[in-house]
């Protein structure tokens, strides 16, 4: 068996070198309007696993208290850390998703179907940083359960 001194000394290090690991953040471009009660970066807190970050490690996350018919998130700019947008579904209904570039236009670039409970979906492709857009979601009837959304950019 090891020391406790050995041990101790193990765990310590151990400590701090995860502590080290810098949080993800993301990169909204204004707050959030009154239809994304919630835009909350979910990765707050030190990244214990910060050399395995990836485009997701910055993902923000968007909260509907009812479903309703859809809403609205963002503002949000890209950033360096993805080459698309991509969207996860964490409703346990299946809604449509896509992506307005605010300063271009008002309208969806194309409606993407996430399932209920989806993995991460790309919603708009090769999109160059630093552009401003919002995530859209339509539902096919009204959602009386909370939507929720992660964004990653």
């Amino acid at each position: 068996m090891s020391s406790p001194t050995a041990r101790l000394l193990a765990v310590a290090t151990a400590a701090a070198l995860l502590a080290t690991g810098a949080p993800a953040q993301a990169a909204p471009a204004a707050a959030p309007t009154a239809q994304t009660a919630d835009s909350t970066d979910f990765t707050s807190g030190p990244n214990l696993f910060a050399p395995l970050a990836t485009c997701y490690g910055g993902a923000v996350r968007s909260f509907f208290q009812t479903g309703g018919y859809g809403g609205q998130a963002g503002p949000y700019r890209t950033t360096t850390r993805c080459r698309d947008i991509n969207v996860r579904n964490a409703s346990a209904y299946g809604t449509d998703a896509c992506v307005i570039f605010i300063d271009k236009t008002g309208n969806c670039n194309y409606w993407t179907y996430l399932p209920a409970n989806s993995g991460w979906v790309t919603v708009a492709t090769d999109v160059r940083d630093g552009v401003n857009f919002r995530v859209r979601f339509e539902t096919v009837r009204y959602e009386y359960e909370p939507l929720v959304a992660y964004h990653a950019f």
